[in-house]
């Protein structure tokens, strides 16, 4: 199962270590990890995206509760939440299918953040599954290059 884990953490240097050393020490894989200041300059936000069971999970968040750095963990399986991804894909153009690029950038409501000869970036911002479809779609024109941010995510409401 796809867990979402927030860690409100002490924005200190080495701190981002501790906690993946935590994880790799115990045989536990990261899928995505996305960190970040919070409103607050003393504190930074990571959103650790994991799987396993609940067992597997329950024991990630009390090891993470461990560390001296960590004020806050919460597992977002029970919560309602907001997740976003961005990513920047470089995808190969000519003039016969810059317009069918366009389109489809329309379409997923992404953006066309530089244009080269050859070549456009979009830049998208979404669910996982969103970005996931989008690059599907664009990748049979040539994608040269692509990166992504993690995924990022918080609770709904005034909590």
């Amino acid at each position: 199962m796809r867990h979402t884990i927030s860690v409100l953490v002490e924005n200190k240097a080495g701190v981002l270590a501790r906690i993946a050393n935590l994880f790799s020490a115990r045989g536990y894989n990261i899928d995505s990890l996305a960190v970040g200041e919070t409103e607050d300059q003393s504190i930074s936000r990571m959103t650790i995206i994991a799987r396993g069971d609940e067992r597997i999970v329950e024991q990630i968040e009390k090891q993470l509760n461990k560390l001296v750095d960590v004020i806050k963990v919460s597992d977002f399986i029970q919560t309602e939440h907001l997740e976003r991804d961005l990513v920047l894909v470089k995808v190969s153009t000519d003039k016969s299918t810059r317009s069918e690029i366009l389109q489809i950038v329309d379409i997923f409501r992404a953006k066309i953040v530089d244009v080269a000869p050859t070549s456009v970036i979009i830049e998208m911002t979404g669910t996982e599954e969103k970005i996931n479809a989008f690059v599907e779609i664009v990748r049979p024109f040539g994608v040269k290059e692509m990166v992504r941010t993690g995924i990022v995510a918080m609770a709904r409401g005034s909590k």
